[in-house]
C-alpha cells in the first residue's frame, strides 16, 4: 500500500503580509539573529518563540570550533522555554536566517534534530505550535504545526510510553 504525506503552508511575499503579532516575532528572531555566535559558518540565524502568556522567548545558533558542540536558534530558544517557563504552553516559533557570505532569499527550515526537539514540546503541550520562516530576502513560509515538518516523528509512543 503506498501512503502520501502531503505539506500545507502559506506563503507571504514578505513580512508585513503576517499578523501583527506574527510580524513582531518576527522581528525579534531577526533581532536574535544578529546576536549569534557565528563565526565559523557566517550563517546567522535567530529563533522567536510568543508564550500563551505573551512572553517572547529568543535564542540564536551558538557555533563551536569543534562543530558537534554547537547549538541551533531553535533549540537554544526551546530548552530556554522549558528551563524558564516549563508550564507555558509556546504557541508560535518565528525563524529568521541571514547569511554573511550569501543573501538568503527563502525560507529556511529547522534541521532534522530542530525538528525532532521540537516536535516533543508540541506532543508534550497537545495543542500544535505554528512555525514562521524567513530569511533576508524572498517569501516568508507559516505552517500551522510542527509535526507538519516531521510527520513521521519519533515520539514517546514509539518507546510505548
Amino acid at each position: 500500500m503506498v501512503k502520501n504525506l502531503v505539506l500545507s503552508y502559506e506563503e507571504f511575499a514578505k513580512a508585513d503580509e503576517l499578523n501583527a503579532s506574527e510580524q513582531a516575532l518576527f522581528a525579534k528572531a531577526k533581532a536574535a539573529a544578529k546576536n549569534a555566535y557565528a563565526p565559523y559558518s557566517k550563517f546567522l540565524v535567530g529563533c522567536a518563540l510568543e508564550l500563551e502568556n505573551g512572553h517572547i522567548i529568543t535564542g540564536n545558533n551558538q557555533e563551536n570550533a569543534a562543530y558537534p558542540l554547537g547549538l541551533c536558534a531553535e533549540r537554544v530558544a526551546f530548552f530556554n522555554a522549558g528551563a524558564n517557563f516549563k508550564d507555558i504552553k509556546i504557541k508560535t516559533a518565528a525563524i529568521y536566517a541571514e547569511s554573511e557570505l550569501f543573501i538568503v532569499d527563502r525560507p529556511v527550515s529547522p534541521c532534522g534534530a530542530c525538528r525532532q526537539a521540537m516536535s516533543e514540546y508540541e506532543q508534550n503541550q497537545q495543542l500544535p505550535i505554528a512555525v514562521v520562516m524567513g530569511g533576508q530576502a524572498g517569501p516568508i513560509a507559516r505552517i500551522k504545526a510542527i509535526t507538519d515538518l516531521l510527520p513521521l516523528l519519533f515520539s514517546k509512543t514509539s518507546l510505548n510510553l
